[in-house]
């Protein structure tokens, strides 16, 4: 088996092998998967519908935050190809429907070809603006234009920051995921910044246009007004010519086009890494993917390394798709721990914050340090299990739950909480800075039992998984 094919199954989230005791379940299986509830479809559209093809009114709107996003910001948006270069219109929110005069930037316009046809993609970056502003923006389609959204730049240092994080979507993400972002908003209204851990939607280039339609459509209203910050997974690639000699992975047509990211990463991944400061913490986010696959470890670490060395704010989080320690069997990414590890261990980042496995698990970095702390997490209901190695080092561990994620953040204090899908509290602890260290401090009150999965097999008939 070539090592593209061994990465691919590492990557793809793919079983463990069949054992012994899968074998046993085997007589079993057809009798449980009656029982168990279907596996509904991956889309709320039916196979072959262009429900989701792009027309002359602008969608998939979405802000992402500039590197000072204090003074700027971004916005990504789609239209069908009758629209080229149009305009986004900015100004400052005040009550009056009399909005006044607006200041008026041309988008960059980009062409994507995909199941649901022709669709032209724009991407718009806002400049020199105040800080802790509210702003209002829209943007142009055909002969029409969207609606105003408001949009507030990040404060100055020293001002307290909410923010929201989310591990992997990636499945039926209209269903299922929705609820999760939508309850993640009722717990944080102040949020400013939402970070997503990666694999946002699960098919192939070619065939996931309506993923990212659902996509959008599960958290469109925290999308437009939220500096929205994800990392790529390996589902935001594909494998071109697979299983043959020329088999490589390749980062899918979407990825490009949907955000309006910085572009501050290293040449070797300068699409999907990048870094930008938000009041008092600087964010990195670390392909992983490329570096598992792609052979960019070595560059990536460099550029993280200069990125954290010249941090002049008092926190730092690495976002980045699959985990340094993973909470399911038999996945190690060998290549992200010895080539990015090391950096992320000398500058003691905060909280390295991941998805890959559809898990839950926290754990520090075993030598009794405060920081780095190393946090899994899943938004999607595709749902995996635990392996006994996450069981007896990392607490709290969960199987079998949707989560979200609250950072509140100052100068002295990052107080984290993850919750359910319903809003109860999963896990909790506060980092608290003091004389020039850091110290952890677990708040175990108000949080329910850890969950664990109660099926012996998914829908589908997968031991591996506790659900589709």
């Amino acid at each position: 088996m070539s090592s593209m094919a061994l990465s691919r199954g590492r990557g793809r989230g793919r079983g463990r092998g069949w054992g012994w005791g899968a074998m046993l379940l085997l007589a079993l299986v057809p009798a449980m998967a009656a029982a168990a509830p279907a596996a509904e479809p991956n889309t709320q559209v039916p196979t072959g519908s262009r429900h989701y093809a792009a027309t002359g009114f602008p969608d998939r709107i979405v802000a992402s935050p500039a590197q000072d996003a204090a003074h700027g910001f971004a916005v990504a948006w789609r239209t069908d190809a009758s629209v080229e270069k149009p305009l986004l219109e900015l100004v400052a929110a005040g009550d009056s429907p009399d909005l006044g005069a607006p200041r008026r930037i041309v988008a960059a316009t980009t062409t994507l070809r995909s199941e649901n046809g022709l669709s032209h993609h724009h991407r718009a970056d806002i400049d020199a603006l105040q800080p802790d502003t509210l702003y209002a923006y829209r943007v142009q389609g055909r002969d029409t234009w969207g609606g105003w959204n408001h949009f507030r730049t990040a404060a100055a240092a020293g001002t307290p920051l909410t923010l929201l994080y989310f591990g992997d979507t990636q499945n039926k993400n209209l269903s299922l995921v929705s609820r999760v972002i939508r309850q993640g908003w009722r717990s944080a209204p102040d949020a400013r910044l939402a970070l997503f851990a990666g694999d946002l939607v699960s098919g192939g280039d070619g065939q996931d246009d309506s993923e990212w339609a659902e996509w959008f459509e599960a958290g469109r209203w925290l999308l437009e007004g939220t500096a929205v910050a994800p990392a790529p997974g390996n589902h935001e690639y594909f494998e071109e010519f697979e299983d043959t000699p020329q088999e490589r992975r390749v980062l899918g047509g979407h990825w490009p086009v949907t955000f309006a990211l910085p572009r501050n990463g290293p040449p070797e991944t300068a699409g999907t890494s990048y870094w930008f400061d938000y009041q008092d913490v600087r964010v990195a986010v670390i392909d992983g993917t490329s570096v598992l696959d792609l052979g960019t470890g070595q560059a990536q670490a460099a550029w993280l390394d200069r990125v954290l060395a010249g941090n002049p704010h008092p926190w730092s989080i690495v976002l980045v798709h699959q985990p340094f320690y993973s909470p399911r069997a038999e996945r190690d990414n060998a290549r992200l721990v010895e080539q990015v590890l090391p950096v992320i261990r000398r500058h003691r980042v905060d909280l390295v914050l991941q998805g890959h496995d559809h898990t839950y698990g926290r754990r520090g970095d075993g030598d009794n340090a405060a920081t780095p702390v190393f946090i899994v997490s899943v938004a999607g209901p595709k749902q995996y299990r635990l392996s006994d190695h996450a069981r007896r080092t990392m607490r709290p561990v969960g199987e079998d739950t949707q989560l979200y994620q609250v950072l509140k953040i100052d100068p002295q204090r990052l107080r984290y909480e993850s919750r359910t899908a319903t809003g109860r509290l999963y896990d909790a602890f506060e980092l608290v800075r003091e004389d020039g260290a850091k110290r952890l401090v677990e708040h175990a009150d108000g949080r329910i039992a850890p969950r664990d999965c109660a099926r012996a097999i998914s829908p589908k008939g997968r031991e591996d998984r506790c659900w589709e």
